[in-house]
């Protein structure tokens, strides 16, 4: 199926339309949307960004972003999804991997799968270089042993890109690298020593399981370790690279509640009468829906430009100081944008009758997962300086080149 930018923003609307009656039954079953996936494969959306050459559409991340956005509107699981599908893992699958490793993954995605990146540990998360998950080479495959924790999809995914310290026949670690793990989630196999071993309960997205992995003695053939680029030394900053994609998708699904939250805002005012006339004739509310349309606008304008830094050949990810300035600003937007929202529906915002009380529960989650606000404050502002951040020197002094700007990762 051919599409071009203002098609993908159509089929998104109309699945939009079919989402929304929905939104509501995955938020309060605590169920992935399945039945959402579905549509989505059927329409071409799920790794959309996987090359023709691969089966995909060869999508750009802006294309990406304005799909991700118009689902968000009404449901922000399904909008998630969309990213995981498009960007993150599978982005650097496409660009470091091997063409074997291309033609394994692309068919899964593109079917429906939703790969997990694993990457946060119990005792790492911003500081994501101390993660402590081993891959140690044997012959032509490598053992994996570790924990993961806070891993969205574990348990529904398919395809998990395993972040581990990499050691070679003879103990000596080389680097951090990625190691393509499969579990056959329709017939419930897995590899051996790949435990499930624990679902958090979550305030918000409900439907999405975030899930603790244990990797025992796990063996990976050496054919699907991903190596970047500047290889295990040095590499685990270009598979981090490929981040900055799932970030501008994460600041995506936050600016669609957002818009959406917007909409339902100017529903309100519109069709609520008090004292005798609509509510929407009352400045003070007038006012607080002007400051949330220019923080959607300036939200969006920002993510735009972030998803168009993405290049070509060795740099084929959006910019990273881009991407993060406007995760930053679109998740914190979004919060006070969906706030001011329920605040204009009163009682009625704060019940379930109206979908923002489940939108403002969904949106909290994105000044924390993909890089925390006030990393990726530390981010921008090394970049601004020219300096590295206390972050950052623990990584370079370890020798791996490596920023650590992850917590919660995706």
């Amino acid at each position: 199926m051919e599409h071009d930018t203002t098609n993908y923003q159509a089929i998104a609307r109309d699945l939009a339309r079919e989402f929304a009656p929905r939104a509501a039954h995955w938020d309060r079953t605590r169920s992935y949307c399945w039945q959402n996936v579905a549509e989505l494969a059927d329409r071409g959306l799920m790794g959309m960004t996987i090359p023709e050459a691969y089966g995909g559409q060869g999508a750009s991340y802006y294309d990406v972003v304005l799909v991700v956005e118009e689902i968000a509107k009404v449901c922000a699981l399904t909008a998630r999804i969309v990213v995981e599908a498009n960007m993150g893992g599978i982005s650097a699958v496409m660009a470091y991997g091997t063409p074997e490793q291309k033609a394994f993954c692309a068919p899964i995605v593109r079917a429906g799968d939703k790969p997990a990146i694993c990457i946060t540990e119990p005792g790492a998360g911003s500081a994501a270089t101390e993660m402590t998950t081993t891959a140690r080479r044997v012959g032509d495959r490598y053992i994996l042993n570790g924990r993961k924790h806070w891993i969205t999809g574990g348990g529904v995914s398919k395809l998990h890109l395993v972040f581990a310290r990499v050691l070679n026949e003879y103990g000596v670690e080389e680097g951090i690298g990625g190691f393509i793990v499969y579990r056959d989630t329709e017939r419930d196999v897995q590899p051996d020593g790949f435990e499930i071993v624990r679902h958090e309960r979550t305030l918000g997205l409900c439907g999405m399981p975030e899930a603790e992995l244990v990797f025992n003695d796990v063996e990976v053939d050496s054919a699907l370790a991903l190596i970047p680029p500047s290889g295990f030394r040095h590499g685990f900053a270009d598979l981090m690279a490929a981040y900055n994609s799932q970030r501008v998708g994460a600041g995506s699904v936050a600016l669609g509640l957002a818009a959406g939250a917007l909409d339902h805002a100017k529903r309100y005012l519109l069709s609520r009468h008090q004292f005798g006339r609509p509510i929407a004739e009352f400045q003070g509310l007038q006012w607080m829906l002007a400051d949330m349309d220019v923080g959607v606008q300036a939200s969006r304008l920002l993510l735009h430009e972030a998803a168009k830094s993405s290049g070509s050949g060795d740099h084929p990810f959006p910019d990273m100081t881009k991407a993060a300035r406007a995760k930053l600003f679109a998740s914190e937007t979004a919060i006070k944008v969906v706030n001011d929202a329920l605040q204009m529906f009163g009682a009625r915002g704060y019940g379930d009758q109206e979908p923002l009380e489940r939108m403002y529960r969904d949106v909290r989650m994105f000044t924390i997962g993909g890089g925390t606000a006030q990393i990726l404050r530390t981010q921008i502002a090394g970049n601004i300086l020219g300096m590295r951040t206390p972050q950052t020197r623990s990584g370079y002094s370890r020798g791996l080149g490596v920023p650590l700007d992850i917590e919660a990762a995706e």
